[in-house]
């Protein structure tokens, strides 16, 4: 059962932002966890989806008599791709048993409104499975034109993954007219999907072509024979003239509360896209001056550079891809701390955590009520991205603020930081956050009192109404009202 949410997005009805346990990484924040697995689990896929497409070339470079083409597919280059392959599975699953425990409701809508796409997706990495295993098992006795297809199998199914897969992530960004309609195929065909597409292609391929010229250098040839196979694995290097193209129509198509994050809003956003943009364009510069134009030799050492940077690019690429949702998971869907923008108004009136079933498991550290019930509400609403000493951590952020910043700054959220979802719950729950985090900052006493001020919550309570419920991209700001304030230090 369905109803529809912020902008007329379908989500599930009942859904609770406490209906799932809450599970502590320690100094670890959620999302440095998820991002972890992402990361090695996004580099590792599309290399081995950019290792079939190399490997299906050379196949046919071997049918047509291409001196050491056969020989290269018959060295432990496979074995890199399917190994890449397997832990790239691996970290699949990984990332499914992270997902469930960091996002539970995220990744439970995002199933129910794929399930089927997820299950063809599931059917086109079954058939990449049956491929590659024949490949490696068998490879050596077949002749060059079974060979082939049986590598343009696993090439193509490889490539089906990542096609069903991108429109499910690429989605979460740019909903498009699902959000009013709840058509898959609106959803899943979204603003953001080709360019994202083509652009993992591109990477995909430029990495299969860096591990294969890694390999290379490793074979038993002489020098002009593997500056020939060199030659010939560069050519999948080729999509990277495409990237540049493709990055631009990629942010063109972003909403634009997330290209300003991109573009300046956000330093670190900023940052992680120049160093995404930085590695990939000393990578592209070296093919193209090194490699085509000068038709420079390749080392092995420069190759493992050349792979280094693309990681980094990848990592990079991926925090940033990320990061441009926020404040949402789901756009307009789901808040990065799981609560449905729908749902902001009732929480203030009732409070975010008065349905929540899950005691605390340090409850007997806090010495007062007030305490206890800040960490549960820094529990639902703030552990997502944050801690509260590690990374990201709150006392690091506002221990060092009067009460009264630390009041202002939780109650206007959305206006404090652009990318961060309004405060869903009333005033109490504003200053217990507040006195949990000058307690934490103080070194968390013995003893602590207990701050009921109704002149203070009735105060709390105006700024929560001053700020409302919206995500501040979408705040109607009255005639008049300075547009600077909070939201300054995240434009």
């Amino acid at each position: 059962m369905t109803h529809a949410g912020a902008g007329g997005g379908i989500i599930p009805a009942g859904m609770e932002p406490t209906a799932y346990p809450v599970n502590d990484f320690g100094p670890a924040m959620r999302g440095m966890v998820i991002g972890a697995v992402g990361i090695l689990h996004v580099f590792l896929a599309q290399f081995a989806i950019g290792g079939g497409f190399l490997m299906t070339y050379f196949q046919w470079l071997a049918g047509r008599g291409v001196p050491d083409a056969r020989r290269f597919l018959d060295s432990f280059f496979k074995y890199l791709v399917l190994v890449s392959f397997v832990t790239g599975a691996l970290t699949g699953v990984a990332m499914w048993l992270t997902t469930i425990q960091v996002g539970p409701h995220t990744i439970g809508l995002m199933v129910d409104e794929f399930h089927w796409i997820w299950a063809i997706e599931w059917c086109c990495f079954a058939v990449e499975i049956v491929a590659g295993y024949m490949f490696l098992r068998y490879g050596e006795r077949l002749p060059d034109g079974v060979r082939l297809r049986l590598l343009a199998t696993y090439a193509l199914a490889s490539f089906g993954s990542l096609f069903w897969i991108n429109g499910i992530l690429s989605w979460q960004l740019t909903p498009g007219a699902w959000l009013a309609s709840g058509d898959v195929w609106a959803g899943f065909f979204n603003p953001s999907f080709w360019p994202s597409l083509l652009y993992r292609v591109a990477v995909s391929s430029t990495l299969g072509a860096l591990a294969a010229i890694a390999v290379i250098n490793t074979m038993d040839l002489d020098r002009a024979a593997r500056h020939a196979l060199l030659a010939r694995a560069a050519r999948l290097l080729v999509p990277m003239a495409a990237m540049p193209a493709l990055g631009l129509w990629y942010v063109a198509v972003i909403p634009a509360d997330s290209r300003a994050w991109l573009t300046g809003g956000s330093v670190a956003m900023s940052m992680f896209l120049a160093l995404a943009a930085g590695a990939s364009l000393l990578i592209g510069a070296y093919a193209l001056v090194g490699i085509w134009w000068r038709r420079l030799y390749v080392s092995g050492a420069t190759a493992a550079l050349l792979l280094a940077l693309a990681f980094g690019a990848t990592a990079a690429g991926e925090f940033v891809r990320a990061g441009a949702r926020k404040p949402f998971t789901i756009r307009q869907v789901l808040y990065s701390n799981a609560i449905a923008p729908a749902e902001v108004a009732r929480l203030r009136a009732e409070g975010s955590v008065a349905r929540d079933p899950y005691p605390l498991r340090d409850a007997a550290r806090y010495p007062t009520a007030q305490l206890a019930l800040g960490a549960r509400v820094v529990r639902l609403q703030c552990a997502a991205c944050h801690t509260m000493k590690g990374a990201n951590g709150l006392v690091h952020l506002g221990g060092a603020w009067s009460l009264e910043q630390l009041r202002i700054a939780i109650a206007r959220l959305q206006e404090t930081k652009g990318f961060m979802p309004p405060f869903a719950g009333p005033a109490t729950e504003v200053e217990a956050v507040a006195q949990l985090i000058r307690w934490e900052a103080a070194g968390a006493p013995a003893a602590w009192p207990v701050s009921d001020d109704p002149v203070a919550l009735a105060q709390i309570g105006r700024w929560l109404d001053e700020a409302g419920t919206a995500p501040a991209p979408e705040r109607p700001r009255p005639p008049g009202e300075a547009t600077g304030g909070g939201r300054g230090g995240a434009r």
